[in-house]
This record gives C-alpha cells, structure tokens and sequence, in this order.
C-alpha cells in the first residue's frame, strides 16, 4: 500500500486539519462518563451482562433512525490486538478497554470525532474529537449525544451528586474536558516543571501524549479537569479555557525569547533535527519524537517552508508501533520497528515535498 493512501485510510480529522491556535494546540477533547440505572458498574460486571449489555445498547442506539450522525459499532472482541492498539493510538479507545475488556465495545463516527465507548470503567463514555482549540464545540456536540442518549437510556443519576461513575473523581458532570498542547518554548526555557505544580494548583492535571502515566514524548501535554462536583460543565470548560489561553502566551513569549537570545543555536537545532528525520535510517521513538517537535517548532516560527503544520500531528501517531505494524502489514521487532519508522517518516517527508 502506498503511503498516501495508508494516510487517507487512517488519518483522523483532528490530525489533518487545522483549527484555532493550531501553532500551540493540536486537539480539544470532551468526554462524558456515564452509567445506567439498575445495572452493576463495568468494574464488576459479569462477561454475560457486559455482553448483554452491548447487546442492549446496539439494539437501542443502532436501530434509531434519529441519530445526530452515522455510527458504526467495533466489538473489542472481534478486533486483533494490532487493530485494536491503533484504535488507543489515535486517542479512539482507552488501553483499559483495548486490554481488558473482553466484551467492551465502541461506536465510532466516520470522521473519527465521535467515539462512544461501552463497558470501559463506566457503561458509557461520551468522547469528541476536534482539532486546535474548540473545547465549546466539543462540548456541544458532546451534549447533542448526551441528550440523544438520555432519550433512549436511563441513567444513573443522584439530585445531590450528579452522574454517578465508577470512580468517585468523575462524580458530578461526568465531564473530562482536556486540551494537547504542543510547549517546545516552555520546555526549552526550563519553565515547564515551574508551570505545573502551578496548574495543578488551579484543579487541573498535566498529562503526557496518552493520558495518565504516559510520558511527555516531543513536548506534546495534555492539561484536563481534576474536578466534576461542584462545578458546572460550562465552568469546567471555561476554567480549562483560560488556563491554555494563558500556556499559549507563555509559550509565544518563550518562543520570542528563544528566537532573540539564541536564535542561531535555535536555528541550528531545528535543522538538524530536520536532517535527522530526512535521512535516517535507523530512529527510535523518543529520537523521532523530539525531532518531530523541532520540525514543528521550525515550521511555526517560520524557520521551515513548504511542510505542513500538521506533520507533526500525523508522524507523533503513525510513528507508534501499532501504526508501523499496520503499514508494515505484520508483526515487527523493536530494531525493525525503528527502521520502518526511520523509513515512514523520510516517505512521508518527501511525499509533502512533492504536493
């Protein structure tokens, strides 16, 4: 297959397309945790009633001809452990329900905006997908979904408390709002690790590229919500709002700095990693991501001309083992992996020269 046409079939919308501040946020993420009244939480379902329950939600759900949009419904157990790892690389699924639930499910949108998740930690998790900062977009059409589903389903829920889920910090709105940032400037100016104590402070959590435990691979971060009780989804989304309002500042300002102070080191460091992706034969995936970065951080200051802003978007995910093996078309070793990802990404580079 083809590299163009690998990318056709699997780029997501949130990858290919720009929205706003682009240069500094790579995605907006919803998501809403919700559970069904008279029914046991996931955590301790049995494989029987989680089967069943998939059973009941499809015949509810899939069978409405009032659907806000198309949804397709993938069985976690009729989908190999490639196919089911590139699903959690796109950000589609969680690892939990890739790995551990033999009888979870997820109905997807065929843009890939829209995944609902089925037997994870709750019944239901709720999760929209939009590009640059569009958290209130998200946010509507999370709500549309939330209100087509309510229709059909009675949830759990309490006056006092809110929706009830299977973790008590989801308890409330149910609503996990969280932005990926791309910080290059912050990190390289050393204010990183002084920002995020200080976030933390304001009820708010600093994440790697896959969510919690993962690490921050090519200064791409996920800022989310800690908090669901007590405060509106509305707050929820307008304090997340201004936090990266402000990181988008911090980080222009870093960038200024860098490009002032040492803007021909910068310069170098940006072209070199530029020529270590374009001629490599042999990457890793911590070298490919901080290369990544810098060819990122080169386009948007302007150092780099005629490669789209969104290279880095694709490459951080279709660099990913699941990706390689999927282009690769099977199983490979870790050196393998490295040398056909050394190998995607001069392709991909040299297919955005020729457009």
């Amino acid at each position: 297959m083809s590299l163009e046409k690998f990318l056709n079939q699997v780029v997501s919308s949130w990858m290919s397309e720009e929205g706003p501040h682009s240069s500094f946020v790579l995605s907006s993420r919803i998501r809403l945790a919700r559970n069904l009244k008279n029914h046991v939480f996931p955590i301790i379902l049995s494989n029987e009633e989680a089967k069943s329950l998939v059973q009941e939600l499809e015949q509810k759900i899939l069978q409405s001809n009032k659907a806000p949009l198309p949804l397709e419904l993938l069985r976690m157990d009729n989908l190999q452990p490639l196919q089911k790892r590139v699903l959690v690389e796109k950000h589609l699924i969680s690892p939990n329900l890739a790995e551990d639930s033999a009888h979870g499910a997820c109905l997807l949108s065929e843009n890939e905006e829209v995944s609902i998740m089925i037997n994870e930690e709750d019944h239901i998790r709720i999760q929209c997908l939009f590009p640059g900062l569009q958290l209130q977009q998200s946010l509507q059409l999370a709500n549309t979904l939330d209100n087509w589903l309510e229709e059909k389903l009675d949830y759990a829920f309490d006056e006092e408390k809110g929706y009830l889920t299977s973790c008590p910090t989801n308890v409330g709105t149910g609503l996990r709002a969280s932005v990926m940032m791309h910080l290059p400037g912050l990190v390289l100016t050393q204010q990183m690790n002084r920002l995020i104590p200080a976030i933390s402070q304001l009820g708010l959590v600093v994440r790697g590229i896959y969510g919690e435990g993962s690490e921050a691979l090519g200064n791409i971060f996920q800022i989310s919500n800690q908090i669901t009780l007590g405060k509106s989804e509305e707050d929820i989304v307008e304090d997340l709002t201004t936090v990266v309002t402000q990181l988008i500042e911090q980080e222009r300002s870093s960038r200024e700095a860098l490009a002032n102070q040492s803007g021909i080191q910068l310069e170098d460091r940006i072209f070199r990693s530029y020529g270590t992706l374009t001629h490599s034969r042999i990457i890793e995936s911590k070298e490919a991501a901080k290369c990544l970065s810098d060819l990122r951080l080169g386009i948007d200051m302007g150092y780099i001309k005629d490669v789209s802003r969104n290279i880095l978007n694709e490459l951080m995910i279709i660099t990913q083992p699941g990706f390689l093996q999927q282009y690769a078309g099977g199983p490979l070793r870790p050196h393998e992996r490295d040398v056909k990802r050394a190998a995607l990404i001069r392709e991909r580079l040299k297919l955005e020269s020729k457009g």
